[in-house]
């Protein structure tokens, strides 16, 4: 897969404290990447450089651009972030969905605005949700919502901060089919999770973080005992069920 975006050297630090230190990686147009770690390892921290909610320092290229050079309303278009928390204010669905179109619209959405809102609504079922307020909603509905705001921008590559956090089963499995099927229409997803099993099922890719750094890096077979023993800091075992991984944690005696 030819590369899409590249990260060359991003560090960023709190305070003179540093989060993430030389992290070097690239992406594929298309691919779904997981990135995995502890709490404090740097995910949050790399999705915010990566989007430039943070500055960071090193250099992101997009298609061989440095995002640097470009504008703000730019990189909007380039990048949709999913946070891990959203403010629940009280606009209604369709409203918070057209807060996506902002990088392309005047004083108020246009014609174009509208369609690209409105197609977005019926693939993703919210059809019956639209004229409803934020406040009203499931997790699982509200989740929906904010990938819905950010597929509005039109971007290249999503970031997404646990993006099946707090979900039920039957909502995970919803919000990663959608993700997964956003790769047929080009679009990269850079995912942060804790869900090591759900890395097993949908990822192309994995980085691997421990603090602040990029730990291992590449595809299935990064995610082994080893590496998730040093890692952790815990005793796991691995297991092979229909070709697939399934990771679980050893109790204690």
């Amino acid at each position: 897969m030819s590369e899409f975006l590249k990260a060359e050297k991003i560090s960023f630090a709190y305070h003179q404290e540093e989060v993430i230190r030389h992290l070097s990686f690239d992406l594929g147009r298309g691919e779904i990447v997981f990135i995995i770690g502890p709490n404090g390892s740097g995910k949050t921290t790399l999705l915010k450089c990566l989007g430039r909610i943070l500055e960071p320092k090193g250099a992101i290229y997009v298609e061989s651009v440095n995002i640097k050079e470009l504008k703000p309303r730019e990189v909007a278009k380039l990048f949709g972030y999913v946070p891990q928390r959203s403010d629940l204010s009280p606009l209604t669905v369709i409203d918070a969905i057209l807060l996506g179109r902002i990088p392309y619209m005047g004083w108020s959405p246009g014609k174009r605005d509208m369609e690209v809102v409105q197609k977005i609504v019926d693939k993703l079922n919210l059809r019956d949700l639209e004229g409803k307020r934020l406040t009203e909603l499931s997790g699982g509905e509200l989740q929906k919502v904010i990938i819905a705001r950010a597929l509005a921008q039109e971007p290249k590559i999503l970031l997404l901060d646990e993006p099946t956090n707090n979900l039920d089963l039957a909502n995970q499995v919803e919000v990663m089919n959608l993700i997964s099927d956003l790769r047929g229409e080009g679009i990269t997803s850079l995912i942060a999770t804790h869900d090591l099993n759900l890395s097993s099922v949908y990822a192309n890719r994995v980085i691997m973080m421990k603090r602040g750094e990029i730990f291992a890096s590449g595809d299935l077979h990064i995610l082994n005992e080893e590496n998730i023993r040093e890692v952790y800091k815990v005793k796991i075992k691995i297991y092979t069920i229909n070709h697939r991984k399934v990771i679980f944690p050893e109790p204690y005696p």
